[in-house]
């Protein structure tokens, strides 16, 4: 029998309570990743420790990269940019981790067999065609390929360096080109739509690799030499804004708490949804900013305030939000007015339909919404919702962020719920109910 968490009373107030969040997830997988073609020790505090990170870490296990951890630490020996160790008949898993899968396709380029890419029942549904097109410019070549998992790699020793144009606004293409890039000889560009730019923060400041970055109308234009090696480097991941953004929907929508969450990754493309939240109302602040290694780090406080307003959504913001909207659906459910969200196509390319759930979700509730062009959807929202009902949440492909906003919404609006798959979270957030308990959070 899978397990469910049950929830049937809404959270308790709490008032100056801070907490910590787990480590940045997307940091976390590109350390992982990018340590492993460092020439030397490289170390990392506070790495999330979640399925889709070991999925990571089991992949370079498995090329012959050694890792340690000590003192809560972990220590990832690299062995250069062509260092890895190609077993024949080689499988690799990246679990249910598209950032794994579509970042580890440009590391293979070396080897002599085919190498066979799979992942659980979720991932193998998920498109990577946005990889697998740069990657054959490049001079990889792919077998059983039908654009999705599982699939068969093998690339050139040294790859063809490109230039290409990124019109999906997608930090994985552009990580994944950056990636190939590294062992390609020339200079390769691309031309692509604003995304997260953690890639590009860490080949400059972290691994020291000269990358040019500039802006030319409404794309930006990066430009990298191949085939420098990678001196050894230390990473001390921050909190995940992801992560962080659970409890402060769970602060904002709770009766009169506030909370502080400690040193978060304020990175500017990160944090859409802090963006968006104070466009609807709300008075989130940071304070105690500093940068390290080119990324931005701040505390954040937030107090409830249900006193909030729809929101018609200039889609461009979109992509510094993209993981954080089923939240944002949960926020304009309780808000005055109508609120409007297009271009939400990325949605249902995540590890589940989640425009479609998010839309099941507020139809359970008893929330008028409606799915409309452009793949947006429009939402009434009813300031005086409360639920008592029961719910059921169940059959979502174990989806970590519809697992959360799921347990987030029975602890503000009421109600029975009944949450399947209680693991799923580990995916992304190991501490998830711990730190909820630690707020008075009743869950079963």
């Amino acid at each position: 029998m899978k397990k469910k968490i049950l929830i049937d009373q809404i959270i308790n107030t709490f008032k100056k309570k801070s907490i910590v969040v787990d480590g940045d997830k997307s940091l976390s997988i590109r350390f992982v990743l990018f340590s492993s073609l460092s020439q030397g020790k490289c170390s990392a505090t506070n790495l999330l420790v979640s399925e889709d990170v070991k999925s990571a870490i089991n992949i370079i296990k498995k090329l012959g990269i050694k890792i340690k951890l000590k003192n809560k630490k972990y220590e990832i020996f690299g062995k250069g940019l062509f260092g890895y160790k190609f077993q024949k008949n080689l499988i690799l898993n990246a679990g249910n981790s598209g950032t794994t899968a579509r970042l580890m396709l440009p590391l293979l380029n070396n080897s002599t067999d085919w190498i066979k890419i799979t992942g659980d029942q979720s991932l193998k549904k998920r498109d990577m065609s946005r990889i697998l097109k740069p990657l054959k410019l490049f001079g990889f070549k792919f077998k059983n390929n039908n654009e999705k998992l599982p699939l068969c790699i093998k690339g050139p020793k040294i790859l063809k360096p490109i230039s290409y144009t990124e019109n999906l606004g997608s930090a994985q293409c552009k990580s994944a080109i950056m990636i190939a890039a590294l062992k390609a000889k020339g200079k390769t560009k691309i031309k692509c739509l604003p995304s997260r730019n953690h890639s590009e923060l860490m080949f400059n400041n972290l691994m020291k690799i000269s990358t040019k970055i500039y802006k030319k109308n409404h794309y930006e234009l990066i430009e990298l030499n191949g085939l420098k090696e990678i001196k050894p480097f230390k990473y001390k991941i921050p909190g995940d804004i992801s992560s962080a953004s659970f409890f402060i929907v769970l602060t904002l929508l709770s009766n009169k708490s506030n909370l502080i969450i400690k040193d978060v990754n304020t990175n500017p493309s990160r944090i859409g949804i802090i963006k968006i939240l104070n466009m609807m109302g709300s008075k989130i602040k940071f304070f105690n900013k500093k940068n390290y290694k080119g990324e931005e780090i701040s505390d954040i406080y937030i107090e409830s305030n249900r006193n909030l307003k729809g929101i018609k959504l200039n889609s461009k913001i979109n992509s510094s939000a993209i993981d954080e909207f089923l939240l944002i659906f949960l926020v304009a459910s309780i808000s005055k007015g109508i609120s409007i969200f297009d271009n939400l196509g990325e949605l249902n390319k995540k590890e589940s339909k989640r425009l479609d759930w998010g839309i099941k979700i507020l139809r359970m509730i008893g929330i008028k919404v409606k799915k409309i062009h452009n793949d947006g959807v429009k939402i009434w929202g009813n300031p005086k919702l409360k639920l008592k009902s029961s719910y059921i949440i169940k059959n979502y492909l174990k989806d970590h962020r519809i697992f959360m906003v799921s347990t987030i919404a029975a602890l503000t609006l009421g109600g029975k719920w009944s949450i399947h798959d209680a693991d799923s979270f580990k995916t992304s957030f190991p501490n998830f109910l711990k730190i909820l308990k630690s707020l008075g959070a009743k869950i079963k």
